[in-house]
């Protein structure tokens, strides 16, 4: 099949950008030279939907490297790379199914090739490619063996569809593992949103109130770092223990109708929809900045911030959309209310993505091993593949941890030994 990108002329600037990015993926990189010598995933052919980065070509190379055939597409059309998406076909031989700011029916037409080509293994990033394949290509579905899963969002939806009893494969939440979301979501997410927030508005936060819809791991991060640049951080939440956690780490907790009317800068984390309506913006002040970092762009009810409008202002920074009410107050929309660290600046660091796709990396050479034993549901990534891949990183970083005595492993196995 026929890869469908933008321009493959791009291809050279595209090898360099993914060279740059291997650099601080020393834990990828090792599991490349292992999967170029034992071959896991041989003769295996992957379908994988997710963004399409410098960092997620490099976990493409790895597959590549242990055998598999991949074919890749697009996450979301904003955070395509065209440079990337270009190499990753001229120089590296994989299927790409990626334009950059496609439209909705040009996003599922890339899904639907990337699933022609038949995979043995799929790769998602928010279920839309697992959720096309049990809705629209079920004839497709009796060569899966199975796949891994990386967001909450996508998660979410995947433990639906196991409830449901509708889910006819196994898949893996690496998502869940600790490598994962306790740095991917917490650094990476933390990190690259407000970068894409300074990107798109240049806005200085320091002084400015921050609002954070959210504080799951993505949550802590964003809060944490809005806190560290000067910001008074407010956090909204609808579960009593995490708006508790961030009440004790001294956060403002506060019902979004109530935050809507004094925050300058509004970021939604939820993995959940119309957090932001049309009963906030109605109250918010001239100039308040609205971004999504969650995975769909559903979260911030665009909808009704165009039928409150009189004026929209397409452009007028990259990325950020001003839309004038009847009253002449000013809302900035970021990314179409799309993930905004992705689409305003270049998503996670690749040292942070590292981990996320060493995890990918090693479920699916588990996968490929053990999809026989599994049964149709969700699945945790192996503790020992989680645990792989934070002494990896260590190492990478020449940091040294103590190990148990046998009398230490003894005493925590025991339950005869006494104070």
């Amino acid at each position: 099949m026929v890869s469908d990108i933008a321009d493959a002329s791009l291809a050279y600037e595209g090898v360099k950008r993914i060279e740059w990015a291997d650099r601080t993926m020393p834990v990828l990189r090792q599991i490349r030279e292992r999967f170029t010598a034992e071959r896991p995933l041989d003769g295996l052919r992957v379908a994988a939907c997710m963004h399409v980065t410098t960092e997620t070509a490099n976990l493409i190379r790895t597959l590549q490297a242990g055998g598999a055939s991949v074919a890749l597409a697009a996450s979301n059309p904003l955070s395509t790379q065209d440079d990337t998406a270009a190499a990753l076909v001229q120089e590296y031989g994989a299927e790409v199914f990626a334009r950059s700011g496609t439209d909705r029916e040009g996003y599922y037409r890339h899904i639907h090739q990337a699933l022609e080509t038949g995979p043995d293994l799929v790769l998602d990033d928010g279920c839309d490619l697992v959720n096309t394949l049990h809705i629209e290509r079920t004839d497709l579905l009796g060569t899966v063996k199975g796949g891994c899963e990386e967001t909450t969002t996508g998660v979410i939806r995947l433990h639906q569809m196991a409830r449901e009893g509708v889910l006819r494969f196994p898949m893996v939440a690496v998502n869940d593992t600790d490598t994962k979301h306790m740095f991917d979501n917490r650094y990476g997410t933390g990190q690259s949103t407000l970068d894409g927030i300074v990107r798109a508005t240049n806005t200085l936060l320091a002084g400015k109130t921050v609002v954070i819809a959210g504080f799951g791991y993505c949550g802590r991060g964003l809060a944490e770092r809005a806190r560290g640049l000067g910001s008074r951080v407010v956090v909204t939440e609808i579960d009593p223990v995490k708006a508790l956690d961030a009440a004790l780490q001294g956060f403002s907790v506060q019902p979004m109708a109530e935050a809507a009317a004094h925050g300058d800068v509004f970021i939604t984390v939820t993995g959940n929809r119309d957090v932001i309506g049309g009963e906030h913006l109605r109250v918010m002040k001239d100039g308040a900045i609205l971004a999504n970092s969650g995975h769909f762009d559903i979260e911030i009810d665009v909808r009704a911030l165009a039928e409150l409008s009189v004026e929209v202002h397409r452009g007028v920074r990259p990325q950020a959309d001003e839309y004038v009410l009847a009253d002449g107050r000013r809302l900035v929309l970021l990314a179409e209310g799309r993930l905004v660290n992705l689409a305003a600046a270049e998503g996670h660091p690749a040292a942070v993505m590292d981990m996320s796709f060493a995890d990918q990396a090693l479920t699916c050479a588990w996968l490929a091993a053990e999809h026989a034993t599994l049964e149709p549901a969700v699945h945790e990534v192996p503790k020992a593949i989680d645990t792989e891949v934070a002494r990896l990183k260590l190492a990478s970083m020449a940091i040294s941890i103590d190990t148990l005595t046998a009398e230490q492993e003894d005493y925590l196995h025991s339950w005869r030994i006494g104070s």
